[in-house]
């Protein structure tokens, strides 16, 4: 008698025994469906795991076998981490025979282009003095972030401009986290014109940056971009590996604010675009 009052208290009045019987049966599904979609996830993580697994080993065999080859060649190679080299690999699509040839090209630049291990201030005044190159904050990807005056670029002798793109690079690549291998860029173009113009700078920038900083540039946003410089463009953009192209964003003047918040936390925004973070000049940071 106890268990069916138990019953009769449990199971409303109003309801018949077909109609519980539908409720019972529904909840069970809902209960197994869910259940089937969490065994289902589970699934398609470890999948995910174990694909990001196999193409790791993959990686570190090819970063091996390059590592072998490199320094077979270039001994000072020994001193570069499996960072670098996987970083050339990706660069060359894990082609071995191809990042090899890449890193051996930039074993022997980095020889000859700074003998010391890094550019000093000495080398590069006429460039630190133009105050056009500066870094502040990180991007919602942890990147750090570099802001480009095009307004404060004159031209002046390339081998110095070739020194102070080494000297920037270097100084941002030492602020990377631990976690990061790449940063972004804000080229403010405002007032730009052709005093400011230097096709023959601009091109050996770009060929510092894809042949021997592969793989550390993650978006370069172009604002404020005048009409102007779009003729220029039609010149350089041939010389860009059409990789690195698709990391060149012209942001609309109407777009500015919601791209800039898109990318960057509104508390990482550097002042001069309305956040709150004043703008460090290259020469300021340490390496």
């Amino acid at each position: 008698m106890h268990s069916h009052a138990l019953l009769d208290t449990a199971i409303p009045s109003h309801l018949s025994l077909p109609s519980l019987n539908i409720i019972i049966i529904t909840h069970t599904r809902r209960k197994f469906g869910a259940l089937h979609n969490q065994v289902m996830e589970t699934e398609a993580e470890r999948d995910q795991h174990e694909t990001e697994s196999e193409t790791n080993q993959q990686q570190s065999k090819l970063v091996a076998e390059l590592r072998a080859s490199v320094q077979a060649q270039h001994p000072a190679a020994k001193e570069l981490d499996d960072s670098t080299f996987r970083r050339f690999l990706q660069a060359r699509n894990l082609n071995v025979e191809k990042a090899s040839a890449m890193m051996l090209k930039y074993v022997k630049w980095r020889k000859e282009a700074v003998p010391n291990g890094f550019i000093s201030d000495t080398e590069v005044p006429n460039q630190i003095a133009q105050n056009k190159f500066f870094t502040q904050g990180f991007d919602r990807a942890g990147r750090p972030i570099v802001v480009l005056l095009g307004v404060k670029h004159f031209k002046g002798e390339i081998e110095e401009f070739k020194r102070f793109s080494v000297y920037c690079l270097d100084r941002v690549c030492a602020r990377l986290p631990s976690d990061q291998e790449k940063f972004l860029c804000i080229s403010d173009l405002k007032r730009w014109g052709y005093s400011n113009l230097d096709i023959r700078g601009y091109l050996a920038a770009l060929d510092i940056m894809q042949n021997y900083y592969p793989e550390r540039l993650g978006k370069v946003l172009l604002i404020n971009v005048p009409f102007v410089f779009m003729k220029i463009w039609k010149i350089i953009s041939p010389f860009i590996d059409k990789n690195t192209k698709k990391k060149f964003v012209f942001v609309d003047d109407k777009n500015l604010q919601k791209t800039l918040l898109e990318e960057i936390e509104e508390s990482q925004i550097p002042e001069i675009y309305g956040g709150k973070l004043p703008l460090v000049p290259v020469d300021k940071l340490k390496e």
